[in-house]
């Protein structure tokens, strides 16, 4: 029996890549990429030149049983996603379920994974807290939002930039606009960037300046309010990153 390799890709910069996860992938007999071009890129980069398959969520329900079937021969397979780890906003999840049911080894590599980054760099509490992804585009968000308004754990969301001002003006109407949040932007990659400040603030600042690139929102929970108040070190404003090394 073969064994499956969850395996993390680096989110924006080539550099982040893990000296593991590049042994793992050249040593196994098959991969599984959500995106064969945009992963030819990455393996090409690190001279891996192993079997590609496409494995995505318009496909994972009918490719998932071959795949199981060739573990069970024998085979090694290892799954990546465009960035990041898979099964995180990401298929993963039911080929994951699938092997474990089964009895085969699944076994996940650490690695790069967008919203780590972004919560620790925001200011907000790490220690506790609560991670939504994307919201339902249209049936369920309103009742989501909803429901999430009292929630007193960091709230950590995966957003497209074409619809990030009108998800900060959802934001603030469901958790009122003085709400703390922080928008992290191009994670890794040399442009990278952090806004901060209340929902209103950084709702204004994406209103006047067109939003680019990957994007994850971090919003204090309910009760971060009134600790803030208390807090004359909390900053907002814009932080910026540049590096030198690698950018894919």
């Amino acid at each position: 029996m073969g064994k499956l390799y969850i395996v993390p890709t680096p989110v924006g910069n080539l550099e982040d890549m893990t000296f593991r996860a590049i042994k793992v992938l050249k040593s196994v007999d098959l991969i599984l990429a959500e995106d064969t071009r945009t992963s030819s890129v990455l393996l090409k980069h690190y001279d891996i030149s192993g079997h590609l398959m496409s494995h995505h969520k318009f496909n994972e329900h009918r490719t998932v049983e071959m795949i199981k079937e060739r573990i069970l021969a024998g085979e090694d397979v290892a799954l990546i996603s465009d960035a990041g780890t898979p099964g995180i906003s990401d298929p993963g999840f039911l080929l994951a379920r699938t092997c474990a049911e089964e009895g085969i080894v699944v076994e996940t590599l650490p690695g790069a994974t967008a919203f780590v980054p972004a919560i620790v760099s925001s200011g907000y509490p790490c220690d506790r807290f609560c991670f939504e992804g994307f919201l339902p585009v249209k049936k369920g968000r309103q009742t989501r939002l909803s429901e999430l308004a009292e929630e007193r754990r960091t709230m950590i969301f995966y957003e497209s930039p074409y619809r990030l001002v009108k998800t900060l003006q959802q934001f603030a109407e469901a958790f009122g606009a003085e709400r703390g949040c922080s928008v992290a932007r191009e994670i890794s990659k040399i442009h990278e960037e952090h806004r901060r400040g209340t929902l209103a603030e950084v709702l204004a600042w994406y209103t006047e300046h067109e939003p680019k690139g990957e994007i994850v929102i971090i919003v204090e929970g309910a009760s971060g309010k009134d600790k803030r108040k208390e807090d004359k070190s909390w900053k907002r404003g814009e932080e910026k990153m540049e590096t030198n090394s690698e950018k894919s």
